[in-house]
Order: C-alpha cells, then sequence, then structure tokens
C-alpha cells in the first residue's frame, strides 16, 4: 500500500513562493495560491492545483483548502498585512502546521503571535550561507540547528592529508562530532567513521556541532 503523499498549501508565489512550491510538488501534493491570475495560469502546469484568489477573505480560502491539508506554507512577505491575515485565518481554519515568511523581527513577532508554528527569513538566512562560504572556500554547506548548533559539509584542507580522525582528535580537541565522510573525487561515503578513517585532501566530511566550535577546526585546519 503507497504512503499518502504530504499535502501542503504555499500561498504568495512571487520568486521564492513560486520556487517552494515546484520544488514540493516532486513529493507532495501541492495547492498554490496567489491573487494575481497570471501567475496562477503560468504555474498551473507545474504544480497538482493551483487557484487564484484574494486570501485576505477566509470564505473563499476556506472554499479552496482541502480538509486532510497537512501543512500550509505563507509566502506574502512584502504585503504584511496579507500574509498576517492568511496566518490567523488558516490557524482558524484548523490547519495543523504553518510557516510563514517575515521581513523583519517585528513581523515576524505579529506572525507569531497570530498563530504561525515557524517564521522563516528566507533572504537572511541564503545571506548568512552564502557570507559563509565565501569567506572559507573549504564550506561547502551548512545548516543551523537552533541557536548554537549547525551541521557542516567542509573539505577537508591539503594540511589534514593522511592524518586520522583519531589524529585529529575531533571530538576531544573541538567538540565536534563526524557524521560522514565522502571520498574526494568519489560518490562513496562512510557514515559515522572510526577513529582510524585517514582523511586525504579533498574528502567532504558533515560535521556537527556548537557553532563556536566549528568555527575553531576551520581555523585550525587553516593554518
Amino acid at each position: 500500500m503507497s504512503r499518502r503523499k504530504k499535502r501542503i498549501c504555499v500561498i504568495g508565489l512571487g520568486h521564492f513562493g513560486w520556487e517552494l512550491a515546484v520544488s514540493l510538488s516532486q513529493d507532495c501534493e501541492v495547492l498554490a495560491i496567489d491573487r494575481d491570475p497570471e501567475v496562477v495560469n503560468a504555474i498551473a502546469e507545474w504544480v497538482p492545483q493551483a487557484r487564484a484568489l484574494d486570501v485576505r477573505d477566509e470564505s473563499a480560502l476556506a472554499s479552496v483548502l482541502p480538509e486532510d491539508v497537512d501543512e500550509a506554507v505563507v509566502s506574502m512577505g512584502e504585503n504584511l498585512e496579507s500574509s498576517i491575515l492568511c496566518t490567523l485565518y488558516l490557524k482558524r481554519l484548523g490547519v495543523p502546521f504553518v510557516w510563514a515568511k517575515a521581513l523583519s523581527d517585528d513581523h515576524a513577532i505579529v506572525l507569531k503571535q497570530v498563530g504561525a508554528d515557524e517564521v522563516v527569513f528566507p533572504e537572511r538566512e541564503t545571506a548568512r550561507r552564502l557570507a559563509a562560504r565565501v569567506a572559507n572556500a573549504n564550506l561547502l554547506d551548512f545548516v543551523p540547528l537552533g541557536v548554537d548548533y549547525e551541521v557542516v559539509k567542509w573539505r577537508a584542507p591539503d594540511s589534514l592529508n593522511g592524518q586520522t580522525l583519531s589524529d585529529l582528535k575531533f571530538r576531544g580537541r573541538f567538540g565536534v562530532y563526524v557524521l560522514a565522510v565522502q571520498r574526494a573525487g568519489s560518490n562513496a561515503v562512510e557514515f559515522m567513521p572510526g577513529p582510524d578513517c585517514r582523511l586525504e585532501a579533498g574528502d567532504v566530511l558533515t560535521v556537527i556541532g556548537r557553532r563556536a566550535d566549528v568555527e575553531r577546526l576551520e581555523k585550525f585546519a587553516e593554518e
């Protein structure tokens, strides 16, 4: 028996909302909503369902929202009134989990107050990730975990060539854990590598730890 696809509603089809809706449609049942009929017509070929309506009208929103929707994403950050009212209406209509895009800290506070389960800052988060990669040539990607922790994909520099995880004392010296090692120039991945795992320059390490500890590791590798 096949597992039911997650049902997601994406409201607001600007650049962020459009890309999100199209990406989600690969694995989920997506309903895309925007007040501009031309935008809705354009995205209709990429998502299972698309509707044009003004989400400031709660009854109109209720008429198209599936009863079994799992989550909704409000991506109308530029229109504060619409994003706030839409978030309020979605929670009032019983959507279990609502993500909302914010443009400022004050906007985020209001979204939380009207019921948003999670508030995101796409532009801010993208800028931070790009800044980190620009500043550190060996940093390939990172995902923040709460306030203090992050998961980092990091390319081993020449200075670590031939050393083992035991030699480098990742846990004891830096307080970070190596979750995986992808070998340079290969798709082969060693998950939860042991202390005898020997690194080569160009290997990609997936590391988890406190942000300050990860930064200490990166500075050590650059010395």
